[in-house]
């Protein structure tokens, strides 16, 4: 008997065991909002309630006047694009590139935002904000609103944009997908394939999930040759990096900035990590030119700098005070 009900025991606790394990790689992988984009270059997530919350308070804290006026602007873009930026929990950014002849660099960008809000009320206060100037398309058993804005807008109060054309479809019950016309469409063919992109992109820019800001991104040879850069030996080094990601986080008192490449060895990564210590000294002889916040700020970042190297991947950190981006923020 005593046998019988340690081999039960056993079994039972090998079975809850094993439940848990199966849980917890559930849960582990369970898709995000990142996990709804389309197959992109480059990914972003943005938690839109700190930055809304937490972030802009503490930045304006001390000009109460300019505070009232991001509110002011939030309002108003609420009223031009029947978009409420307040309601956003997160924003999630999908950035493709093309090349369509030597030397170009063309950019597609589609955006997934997902809140409390209702998706087809949000979608509704759009139409009526367009003041008809729209048009809707059906697509895979999805309504699709391309908008007709063609005014600047200030996104988050902060931000001045130029929006013309905006297509915006509701994915499900508190997502929508905004972009152009066949971004948006890519959203909605992902989603019904159930096809989840960007698992390494993903990874890499959820690393930290309490960052403000992640994002991750491969790098292209055929990128890195569309772009015009004057120091030849950086140019070099930079050809060895497939890819990049990095956070921004905030502390009590602190703004803090991380970004690392993934190189195609350690060799390329210490090489690399050498051409940014030099970049560094040259940077504290052009900062001493300039003056007044954006001079106090510059060297309190490039003081606060540390790179690292782990393996073929570079870490670039660094860490400024709230109170001296406040200043910037106030003259915006």
């Amino acid at each position: 008997m005593l046998s019988l009900g340690a081999t039960t025991a056993s079994l039972a606790q090998r079975s809850r065991t094993t439940s848990n394990a199966s849980q917890t790689s559930n849960a582990k992988q369970a898709p995000t909002l990142l996990s709804s984009l389309p197959p992109s270059d480059v990914v972003a997530l943005i938690n839109v309630n700190r930055v809304l919350d937490e972030a802009l308070p503490k930045l304006l804290a001390e000009n109460p006047a300019r505070l009232a006026e991001v509110t002011a602007e939030l309002t108003k873009f609420k009223t031009q694009t029947g978009l409420d930026p307040r309601s956003f929990d997160q924003i999630a950014l999908g950035l493709s590139y093309t090349f369509p002849r030597e030397g170009i660099t063309k950019f597609s960008n589609v955006a997934l935002a997902r809140g409390t809000f209702n998706a087809g009320a949000m979608v509704a206060a759009g139409r009526l904000a367009a003041n008809g100037k729209y048009v809707e398309q059906k697509y895979q058993g999805k309504t699709i609103y391309i908008f007709t804005f063609d005014r600047q807008v200030r996104l988050f109060g902060l931000w001045n944009i130029k929006v013309r054309d905006l297509a915006v479809s509701a994915l499900d019950g508190n997502t929508l997908a905004l972009g152009n016309l066949e971004a948006v469409r890519g959203v909605i063919d992902a989603n019904r394939n159930r096809k989840h992109a960007n698992a390494e992109l993903i990874a890499l820019a959820g690393r930290d999930p309490n960052a403000i800001l992640g994002f991750g991104g491969n790098v292209s040879t055929k990128l890195l040759d569309n772009l015009s850069l004057s120091n030849n030996s950086v140019a070099r080094e930079l050809t060895a990096v497939r890819q990049v990601y990095g956070t921004l986080g905030m502390t009590s008192t602190d703004l803090e900035l991380m970004m690392a490449a993934r190189t195609v060895d350690t060799y390329s990564a210490k090489n690399l990590s050498d051409s940014v210590e030099g970049l560094k000294m040259v940077g504290m002889f052009a900062i001493n030119r300039l003056s007044g916040v954006k001079g106090a700020l510059a060297r309190s970042a490039l003081d606060n700098l540390k790179v690292t190297t782990t393996g073929n991947e570079l870490q670039i950190r660094t860490a400024v005070a709230q109170s001296q981006v406040s200043p910037l923020i106030r003259g915006y």
